[in-house]
């Protein structure tokens, strides 16, 4: 007599899969629509021409590929990457003690002074980058309080460094809660430990504390530079027509020149750096 079969645990299996692929179909469309389809429309225009009006050729060309390499864009690229640079170790120099010293308050306060880290993202992006040109501009509150020393004023905006002071005001508590989480795991035993063998605040400091956050660091600082490198609403409104960022090139392409294949081939590139940047961040980590 042969035993009898149970198909149970295949259904129940059957049913555990189909109940995966209702709950993930909601975002695997969302991605599907709004990112992998997009992605394959600029990929796909790269290719081709610009038409006599604007828009789309469908005629193969390698030209917005050689365009890439002309001095005039390369300066914009690079540029950029030295602006998101820039941007990036102002954040982190800051971001840091800022995390550290939070990490170190009673629970009650952490709670407090994280709120107040990501306060600012409550409020619209574009009032807090006009609430800069209220503050920077000639008859600004900083030009007016420099006024009462006798220090006549300065022009401090339309140039990179009102972009770097506005790129650094809304992206660092991208720095700072990544930075925060890394400290807070830290085991206090360590430090101590590192204390009763005579090493002074700074060396342990360097050789326990920031070692064991450099993943915190290297999280943060992609954070940072990431959106640093590719927004064009800052550099427009606090950098005037004097300053030009890799982000308000491809918007020109797309907006005002209406040359979508380079456009998209300058979206390509940028996505490669972006691409390079976070290999690079794993293996950093990874050997970290």
């Amino acid at each position: 007599m042969k035993p009898e079969v149970k198909a149970r645990p295949v259904s129940r299996s059957r049913g555990r899969r189909l109940g995966a692929f209702v709950f993930l179909t909601p975002g695997l469309t969302y991605l599907v629509v709004l990112l992998l389809v997009p992605l394959a429309l600029v990929l796909s225009y790269t290719v081709f021409q610009r038409g006599r009006f604007g828009g789309v050729v469908y005629e193969f060309t390698a030209e917005n590929f050689e365009r890439l390499v002309d001095p005039l864009y390369l300066d914009v690229v690079i540029g950029s990457l030295e602006i998101a640079a820039v941007t990036t170790v102002i954040a982190l120099l800051a971001g840091y003690p800022t995390a550290y010293l939070i990490a170190q308050l009673p629970r009650k306060w952490k709670t407090i002074a994280l709120v107040a880290i990501v306060l600012p993202f409550w409020t619209n992006f574009i009032i807090r980058v006009y609430a800069w040109i209220i503050l920077l501009s000639g008859p600004g509150l900083v030009n007016s309080g420099l006024k009462v020393f006798g220090i006549e004023p300065l022009e401090l905006l339309y140039n990179e460094g009102a972009i770097v002071a506005g790129l650094v005001y809304s992206y660092l508590p991208l720095m700072v809660l990544p930075l925060f989480a890394a400290i807070e795991k830290l085991d206090p035993q360590l430090r101590e430990a590192s204390a009763n063998l005579g090493a002074s605040g700074l060396t342990t400091f360097r050789k326990v504390t920031l070692p064991l956050t450099v993943p915190g660091v290297l999280t943060g600082s992609l954070f940072v530079f990431v959106p640093s490198f590719g927004n064009f609403v800052i550099p427009e409104l606090l950098g005037g027509s004097k300053s030009l960022m890799v982000g308000n090139l491809i918007r020109q392409q797309f907006l005002s020149a209406r040359d979508w294949p380079f456009g998209s081939t300058l979206a390509l590139a940028l996505i490669a750096v972006l691409l390079v940047l976070l290999v690079a961040q794993a293996w950093v980590a990874r050997r970290a």
